[in-house]
């Protein structure tokens, strides 16, 4: 009888019986791929391609019924599994060699119910699909900057976006969610209902079950507005960080604003002499009306001499999809993170001083915004709790040819370094590398309590291949 070596749950290899497998593809209505079979290189492929690894086997589910399914088959066999929304993580902690790898991929179903302004996502649905819902009524849910992001993986982690500092981070604006738990049982939580895991799964990432889909809250927001970016030449890069900082303090909700340094794409609206030369980019959002969204971002303009300006109003789902194409599948990605509170003059020192040698034409270091309604609401709301943060840092190299692994990493490793005595510790949990162990920064004092919802629905740490809690 035909066998297929697997992975258990204490890392030792297993043989599974062919009849077995059958009988999982039997019991659900997706797809059992194994090694070998059409599809499986296409269906293993994630975003990062730091990561090219063999999974044992393949469930893709269509439905939470699936997921129960092969959740129990897993816990039957004691496999080491891994789980899969759209598989944009940076850390590729969906995708395991010689682990069953339970794909929620094809689970994209988006309903609108814009009477009660809510919307409901399957969680292989990606931030576009959401958009391509919700901007049909007008609404949207504040979510992240790349459409091909899957609203899984966001929402677990906190989620942040344009829309964040005037509605608030993605799992601030979670009403509900069906999640399936280590035991394979069906969960609906929320507020009032498994309020533990509900506070846990906002922000504690995928540790504590599998969401299987998401009940979030819906805000008017476009169809239009006022954004864009405005684009600097290097050499005014600290003046424009110095009067960008001043700027933040006074800014309305309604606008968010991101700091930009890479080599400067060919944007539409950049003259083609500046394409590839090294850039400061300030990219904005305002949420409200265009006419007081023009005033705020025209004092962007003043910061120094642009190149462009490509402010202007804009559909939203437009420009949820503008940086898309820097962001492709397939190229090799690694990430370091800081949280701020504050670009202090050093600071900003170090952020010019590093951007001046970014080590590949893809590789960037962006300041996301914060501070806003992310801001007012407490730290232990949620698992999220990082409510004093006004900037987030992503250094974001990215490269394609294998031989750049080692200057790229290093590079980032050493920007990473230098700027650590300005940060507060905390980082985005989304924005972990895989070889960092930074769960403490990522959860601070929600730590404990996340350790004790763990120990009380995954007490074996079944979900264990993740940034990980555990049990306690």
């Amino acid at each position: 009888m035909e066998k297929f070596q697997i992975y258990t749950l204490d890392d030792k290899p297993k043989k599974l019986d062919k009849t077995e497998l059958d009988a999982l593809r039997q019991g659900i209505r997706g797809q059992v791929i194994l090694p070998g079979e059409d599809d499986y290189h296409q269906v293993r492929k994630i975003w990062n391609a730091m990561f090219d690894r063999h999974p044992a086997v393949i469930v893709r589910c269509r439905g939470t019924a699936d997921v129960i399914q092969a959740v129990r088959f897993a816990r039957q066999h004691k496999l080491l599994t891994s789980v899969r929304g759209a598989g944009h993580n940076i850390a590729g902690k969906s995708l395991f060699d010689g682990a069953m790898l339970i794909d929620l991929s094809l689970m994209t179903a988006v309903q609108v119910d814009p009477d009660a302004l809510e919307v409901t996502a399957g969680a292989g649905a990606t931030l576009g699909d959401v958009d391509h819902e919700t901007q049909a009524y007008g609404l949207a849910v504040p979510m992240g900057i790349n459409s091909t992001t899957g609203i899984a993986g966001l929402s677990l982690g906190g989620g942040f976006g344009w829309l964040s500092r005037s509605l608030g981070l993605t799992a601030d604006n979670l009403l509900a969610a069906e999640v399936v738990t280590a035991a394979g049982e069906r969960l609906s939580c929320s507020a009032h209902h498994y309020a533990d895991l509900f506070w846990a799964i906002r922000g504690g990432g995928g540790n504590f079950g599998i969401v299987t889909s998401f009940k979030f809250k819906l805000h008017p927001v476009g169809p239009e507005v006022m954004s864009g970016a405005i684009v600097y030449p290097f050499d005014q890069a600290k003046f424009v960080l110095q009067a960008y900082r001043q700027f933040c303090q006074n800014c309305p909700d309604a606008l968010s604003v991101w700091a930009v340094f890479r080599d400067a794409p060919p944007l539409p609206f950049l003259p083609k002499a500046a394409h590839g030369t090294k850039v400061l980019i300030l990219a904005a959002l305002y949420n409200g009306d265009l006419k007081e969204g023009d005033k705020w971002l025209a004092q962007l303009r003043k910061f120094g001499t642009p190149i462009a300006d490509g402010f202007a109003p804009h559909p939203f789902g437009a420009f949820q999809q503008a940086f898309d194409p820097l962001l492709t599948p397939g190229a090799r990605n690694y990430w370091k993170s800081h949280n701020f509170a504050s670009l202090d003059d050093g600071l900003i020192d170090s952020l010019v001083d590093y951007a001046a040698r970014l080590p590949s034409p893809q590789s960037e270091i962006f300041l996301a915004q914060m501070g806003g309604a992310t801001n007012r609401v407490a730290a232990d709301a949620c698992a999220y709790p990082h409510r004093d943060v006004e900037f987030i840092m992503n250094v974001h190299t990215r490269w394609d040819d294998t031989e750049q692994d080692d200057v790229c990493i290093e590079w980032a490793r050493e920007f990473y370094q230098a700027t650590k005595p300005f940060a507060t510790g905390g980082v985005y949990v989304n924005f972990i590398s895989e070889d960092e162990d930074r769960v403490q920064g990522a959860y601070g004092s929600n730590l404990a309590r996340l350790a004790t919802v763990k120990a009380k629905y995954d007490p074996d740490n079944f979900f264990r291949l993740n940034q990980n809690i555990t049990p306690q």
